[in-house]
């Protein structure tokens, strides 16, 4: 079924850039001639599938496809949206193009491309970018395109461009090699069957009176007849080539020698001038006496299928792919030009060889397995196999079994296989590397670094590895610097000993050791050979040393991790002796997972200095709760997980002159340390107004709000603040009354004595703090019983990304009441119910304040 729309193919109908293919009409027949010799004998190619998958991968192509271009382009193999096997107009295919220009079509944006945006394969998005080159016979006709493409645009490199170059060689030796195929056997069969249809010569020869007598199909197949054919064995041998006459005659010599068969193949010079090929088969008979006295035979014309072996031998001779063949006794009968080369030896030299002789390396191998199988089997095989020196070569094998022995056609694909090799050593290389990034940026914790980056070096760079943390400190105390910290070996049975090993290595360390050279130097330390023995010789004698011929490492290598102006630690990697030296590239990796290594342990560094700056200044804003009789109060802080955000969170608890108790939770807009300073100066004012005048709530916000605006003072902040308070009548009913005023803070909650948790919603919704200085402030009012709880936070406990405050708030009531049924204390309801509620790596600072009214009253604390 012809399919247009999958395949690949540039132009369009009546499009101005797909002009006839060559200017002359004689080139264009030749052309189109060779392309219908190809796609004819084509038909599901598995090679010429695998050789278009090869290209797609090696390219990074969604898809790949081979054309040939006669008067419609015919898809002979594809891998991916190829549609193999399929016909379709000319004028729509991008291959087109390709062959008409021959040379390679590079588009980039095939949508934007003006030579291809109208073709039905752009248009309906199959093919966005394309990367075509001609396949060129060796006769010089372009007769296709391979072609590999995306839906998506791309670039192409010239590296792309020149390595689909060379994988057209192979694609135009297996289409001729199809072809050639095909027409060998078409012309053997018409051969055979001509044979079968005509008449045979024969010639009987009586060896006693040398009379030699033919039949008229022979005397024609010589040109003779009666008159001008002597009937004598010179006459017949004045009809042969002169260059085959002594074969010829050896040939019936044997066979009248030994009274056996006889069998030639020799040409004939007829009158006329022409040559042809004969082919002559009989047997000697004896007489009384034993000896040979007469020679039957028949003779047959084989010009034709001499032409046709001679037609495959010069084409096998020009085509660009090695080409053998094996005897039934695995022997060399033939060996063109390109297998000279390959195989680094000529055809005198192997024909007539066993292959298992020649290359002995192949005994046992795949070539071995393979070429056995399809003799056997009688079914072709296709692989790739490697060849040791002295040939040290990647070969694709095609080998399919006759019956004169078996048929081998391969080419060198070592440079494919290198460049796949290093793509595949590039993306190992980037995965590890981004391995490392994505691990040690996991966590801020420096130790927790260097013991993930002993698990990511090993078993992948080296066998064994030990990382080292450097401390601050002078050189010449260098030694007291080194901490081996991170360790790890591929065997689980040597473990144990790096372990030790560890624990003792800095210590024995001397001032000429590979260690104390890479800790002074700038460049890696690495020793190719003989590592246990150099290693050795630069300890202490002691354990350490002992534990290290122990281990056996057979190549070292020790390189800085180093962070911003100074080196913060050390990597040290070892390999054992199953494996090879580290290569240029393995160091140049190495040298890339420690810059990344260091800045990463810098980065943990610099985080715990500046966090455990942040907290200090943050805590030394706070103070701790009072300590009343009827009541307990707990206060938390945690800082958020980026290092130095000194958050505008803050807690307060104080008793003002007349008793009461005054709970305060606030947030300074911002997170910074211009946040904090806000924070400690609203706090201040809250509480001095506070303590000063003996105000309520809604008072003392009302006081900050004046004051700021008095200052000057820009300043925006949410705040409760909550009095807990009691009348003689309500201490005598164990009651308390709680008044508070909320400037635009979430909501407190309360947790009664018997689990039941409910927000604290104030009556208005007042603005923040420093906003407007004329808004009225309000209370509300809730009398509460012994052992309630009242919990005021700010909203870092409530508030992520991705999670609405509704929700976070919801979430906060139903683990309030999931805690409180267990009853915890009021220190332990806070501890917990942050583990619950607050992610590893907080965004924001979270403060908590909780009061609890005692089940009943005790005096206060002396």
């Amino acid at each position: 079924m012809d399919e247009v729309l999958p395949m690949v193919g540039p132009g369009s109908p009546g499009s101005p850039d797909v002009p006839d293919f060559p200017d002359e009409a004689a080139s264009a027949d030749a052309r189109t001639l060779a392309a219908h010799r190809l796609a004819r004998a084509a038909g599901r190619n598995a090679a010429l599938d695998r050789l278009a998958e090869l290209a797609a991968r090696l390219l990074g192509t969604t898809s790949a496809q081979i054309s040939v271009v006669t008067d419609a382009q015919a898809v002979v193999g594809g891998a991916g949206l190829a549609a193999v096997g399929t016909r379709g107009p000319v004028d729509d295919s991008l291959c087109t193009v390709t062959v008409r220009d021959r040379a390679p079509l590079v588009v980039t944006d095939a949508r934007s491309d003006p030579r291809v945006a109208t073709l039905p394969p752009v248009t309906t998005g199959v093919v966005g970018a394309y990367l075509g080159v001609p396949l060129v016979t060796g006769d010089g006709e372009t007769v296709g395109a391979l072609c590999a493409f995306d839906p998506e645009p791309r670039a192409w490199s010239e590296a792309d461009i020149t390595l689909l170059g060379q994988l057209a060689a192979p694609v135009v030796a297996e289409l001729e090699l199809t072809a050639l195929s095909a027409d060998y056997e078409a012309q053997r069969v018409v051969w055979q069957l001509a044979v079968e249809a005509a008449d045979v010569g024969a010639f009987d020869w009586d060896l006693r009176t040398g009379e030699l007598r033919w039949d008229d199909r022979l005397l024609e197949l010589f040109g003779l007849d009666r008159h001008t054919f002597g009937g004598t064995i010179d006459a017949f041998n004045a009809a042969v080539h002169p260059e085959d006459l002594s074969r010829v005659s050896q040939a019936l010599s044997t066979a009248i020698d030994t009274c056996g068969p006889y069998a030639a193949e020799f040409r004939v010079l007829r009158p006329d001038g022409r040559v042809r090929w004969v082919g002559a088969r009989g047997r000697a008979l004896p007489g009384e006496d034993g000896s040979a006295v007469r020679l039957l035979g028949a003779a047959f014309d084989t010009t034709a299928a001499q032409e046709a072996e001679s037609r495959v031998a010069r084409v096998l001779e020009a085509m660009p792919t090695a080409f053998f063949q094996l005897d039934p006794a695995w022997r060399f009968s033939y060996v063109n030009a390109e297998a000279e080369r390959l195989l680094g030896a000529s055809r005198e030299d192997l024909v007539g060889r066993q292959v298992w002789e020649r290359f002995p390396e192949a005994v046992g191998s795949d070539f071995e397995e393979r070429y056995r199988h399809a003799a056997a089997s009688g079914e072709s095989v296709s692989f790739d196999a490697y060849y040791p020196p002295p040939l040290d070569a990647w070969y694709e094998i095609r080998a399919w079994p006759s019956p004169d022995g078996l048929s081998v056609y391969f080419v060198d694909v070592t440079a494919r296989h290198r460049a796949q090799e290093q793509v595949e050593r590039v993306a190992e290389r980037e995965t590890l590397l981004s391995r490392v990034t994505a691990e040690l940026t996991g966590t801020l914790e420096g130790e927790e670094a260097v013991a993930r980056l002993a698990f990511l070096i090993v078993p992948g760079l080296a066998d064994w590895c030990v990382v080292t943390m450097v401390d601050d400190g002078g050189a010449e105390n260098w030694q007291r610097r080194l901490r081996d910290v991170g360790w790890w070996h591929a065997d689980p049975g040597l473990r144990p000993v790096v372990d030790r090993y560890a624990q003792l290595r800095v210590p024995a360390l001397t001032g000429d050791s590979f260690v104390s050279r890479a800790l002074h130097g700038v460049e890696p330390v690495v020793v190719p050979s003989g590592a246990a023995d150099a290693i050795s010789a630069v300890l202490v004698e002691g354990e350490a040393r002992d534990l290290c011929r122990r281990l056996d490492p057979a190549a070292a290598a020790v390189l800085q991790l180093r962070g911003r102006n100074r080196t913060v630690g050390l990597l040290s990697v070892f390999r054992d002796g199953a494996r090879a030296p580290f290569t240029t590239d393995e160091v140049a990796t190495l040298r890339e997972v420690a810059v990344r290594a260091g800045l990463a342990l810098d980065n943990a560094r610099l985080f715990a200095e500046q966090r455990e700056l942040a907290e200090g200044l943050q805590r030394s804003l706070l103070t701790p709760p009072p300590e009343q009789d009827h009541l307990e109060v707990a206060v938390r802080y945690e800082p958020a997980a980026q290092a130095a955000q000194v958050g505008g969170d803050w807690y307060d608890a104080f008793v003002q002159p007349d008793g009461a108790t005054m709970l305060v939770i606030g947030d300074v807009v911002g997170h910074d340390t211009e946040a904090a300073g806000a924070m400690g100066q609203v706090r201040g004012l809250l509480r001095g107004i506070a303590v000063h005048s003996g105000a309520g709530p809604a008072g003392v916000l009302r006081g900050v709000d004046e004051v700021t605006d008095t200052l000057r003072s820009e300043i925006t902040a949410t705040v409760v603040v909550a009095r807990l308070e009691q009348s003689p009548e309500e201490r005598d009913r164990g009651l308390t009354s709680l008044r508070w005023s909320n400037a635009g803070h979430p909501p407190p909650m309360l947790i009664t004595e018997d689990g039941t948790v409910t927000p604290l919603e104030a009556d208005e919704a007042d603005l923040l703090l420093g906003l407007d200085p004329t808004t009225p402030r309000v209370e509300s009012a809730v009398t509460l019983r012994r052992g309630a709880t009242v919990l005021l936070y700010t909203d870092g406990l409530v508030e992520r990304r991705g999670q609405s405050l509704g929700d976070g708030l919801a979430q906060l009531r139903r683990t309030l009441a999931e805690l409180a049924a267990t009853g915890p204390g009021l220190d332990e309801l806070c501890d917990r119910l942050l583990r619950r509620m607050l992610p590893q790596h907080p965004d924001d600072d979270v403060a908590l304040v909780a009061v609890r009214l005692h089940p009943e009253d005790r005096p206060a604390p002396s």
